[in-house]
């Protein structure tokens, strides 16, 4: 994987579900709550994806849920990765940190019960998201 990929200067990284209809959801949801421009997004299905995990070394076979990634800094998953990007948009999403004082195990749990789900309860979609012009380039 290259040192550093230009798009993604400063930038942190969400890598998502590409064809899970919840998670391109939460994806639109963030690009709109993302006034400070703070992400990049890319599928785990895609080949950037695929290239990032290998390089943290997450299986996604175990992990097929969000992951935040902030280069040459820390990555984050589940619950963790979630509370961190809505912490991130400022203002009322600030109240999100009461959450994080709700042991992580059972915040997981919670979050691995929605992730074990989503198919059933929200859909699938036969690919990943195709973005528009206008967010084209929030996407790897």
């Amino acid at each position: 994987m290259q040192k550093t990929i230009p798009l993604t200067k400063n930038k942190k990284i969400i890598l998502f579900d590409g064809v899970c209809i919840l998670c391109n959801t939460a994806v639109l949801k963030v690009i709109k709550f993302d006034t400070k421009n703070q992400f990049v997004f890319a599928s785990l299905q895609s080949d950037i994806g695929k290239k990032i995990t290998t390089h943290l070394g997450i299986n996604t076979s175990k992990i097929d849920s969000i992951i935040l990634y902030e280069p040459k800094i820390a990555y984050y998953i589940k619950s963790t990765a979630a509370l961190k990007i809505m912490a991130s948009f400022g203002g009322f999403w600030n109240l999100t940190i009461i959450l994080k004082f709700i042991p992580e195990g059972f915040r997981d749990y919670c979050y691995d019960f929605i992730a074990k789900n989503r198919y059933k309860w929200f859909g699938k979609k036969e690919t990943c998201i195709i973005p528009t012009k206008e967010i084209k380039e929030k996407f790897l």
